[in-house]
């Protein structure tokens, strides 16, 4: 408890609406002392002082925690070690980073003695149960509140209320769209999208170009692993979120990485999500192809199916459950020899690796080539055909008796 006796609330906080007012109207529904929390992870800079802004409005206390390297480092690389995509075609751009932003908020309430975190999630959405979920796995004792499923205000009235208590805020321009930005990718979603089929507006898409529009000129780019992670763009070694942001601006110049489709979310609600990807696309794609030279057959399709299920836990709120660690730890073992370089061709909206090489390489040109370096042994073939098919020849002459 403060000194005053009110105990505290750690805010998971953004500088926008909703989480401003949501400082005065937990002190008032709650009775409790609001500790404002920005978690930077990517997003767009505010366009003034959040923290400071956050005091002003009642807060007894604001930080700002930049945890853009750790997110790199703890949970984008394993998400693109793993290929993660959910049902295949989603990258998990917001779905990795909400465990991060929980953990932090527990950081914080235990080093200030909180035992109340609040967030700003809605009551049919995702993130209510990532952040939910992540936070009791860590603390079982911290107590959620969640304003948004509590209240019933419209935009309107969240305004008005505002006034009313003379809370300072920003009101941009009213956009119809919901959006979710961090340095791997964007999520946009309401407004005429929840319309199926309706085609995307232009003012849907911030970070890539109308693929029509991009150069006409294909543009190339390397990637370098090593052991499954990034270490280089065009020969040039970078940090990790450096590199993802420099590919971002590379990859959204010429298009790539736009994502429209009907999601199933984790409450059971079919949704229309359209996100912009365009560094996590690339290196995903370039991520595969570098494991489709360096790794066995057996290996990749046995880790398709993990793939899978890593990806289902992310989305569905269980960073911090019992599987996801050792899924980690058997997909880290596969990526050993995941090392060498990938080129990447990107143009109007379409990527693909047209470039491999690796000191790790089982590509064999002697035994995949029909030229004169050919050095398959062709005499093989007959007994190895003759022992792989057997199970089947048995069977066809048991049946074919009856």
């Amino acid at each position: 408890m403060s000194k005053g006796g009110r105990e505290k609330v750690v805010l998971a906080y953004s500088g926008g609406l909703d989480t401003s007012i949501a400082i005065k109207w937990i002190q008032e529904k709650y009775d409790l002392e609001v500790i404002a929390v920005a978690i930077n992870v990517g997003q767009p800079p505010s366009s003034d002082d959040i923290i400071a802004r956050a005091k002003r409005n009642g807060a007894v206390k604001a930080e700002f925690v930049d945890a853009k390297d750790e997110f790199v480092e703890e949970y984008i690389w394993p998400a693109l070690k793993a290929n993660a995509m959910y049902q295949n075609i989603y990258p998990l751009s917001t779905s990795i980073a909400r465990p991060l932003i929980a953990k932090k908020l527990v950081e914080v309430a235990k080093k200030e003695g909180a035992r109340y975190i609040a967030h700003g999630c809605t009551g049919k959405g995702n993130d209510q149960v990532r952040f939910d979920v992540g936070i009791v796995s860590m603390d079982p004792d911290l107590k959620i509140i969640a304003p948004i499923r509590e209240w019933v205000m419209t935009r309107e009235e969240e305004i008005e209320y505002a006034r009313e208590n003379d809370i300072e805020i920003i009101v941009k321009k009213e956009s119809p769209y919901s959006r979710d930005e961090n340095l791997w990718g964007a999520s946009c979603e309401a407004g005429v999208l929840e319309d199926a089929w309706t085609e995307p507006p232009k003012d849907v898409w911030v970070h890539t170009v109308d693929p029509a529009e991009a150069p006409n000129q294909p543009e190339y780019v390397e990637v370098s692993f090593e052991k499954g992670i990034p270490v280089a763009l065009n020969g040039k070694r970078m940090k990790g979120a450096d590199l993802i942001e420099e590919l971002y601006k590379i990859a959204g110049r010429n298009g790539v990485g736009r994502i429209d489709h009907i999601e199933d979310r984790l409450i059971g609600i079919k949704s229309r999500e359209v996100y912009e990807c365009p560094a996590s696309v690339v290196l995903i794609t370039a991520h595969r192809a570098m494991e489709a030279m360096t790794v066995t057959k057996e290996v990749i399709e046995f880790k398709r199916g993990i793939e899978q299920k890593f990806s289902e836990l992310v989305y569905n709120g269980l960073w911090f459950g019992g599987l996801r660690g050792p899924i980690n730890a058997f997909i880290d073992t596969t990526q050993e020899h995941v090392t060498g370089t990938i080129r990447m061709k990107l143009h109007k909206g379409s990527c693909m690796a047209v470039g491999r090489k690796s000191p790790y390489s089982l590509y064999d040109t002697g035994l995949s080539t029909y030229g004169k370096d050919d050095s398959f042994d062709h005499t093989s073939a007959v007994g190895f055909i003759y022992c792989w098919g057997l199970p089947d020849r048995t069977a066809a002459r048991a049946h074919k008796k009856k």
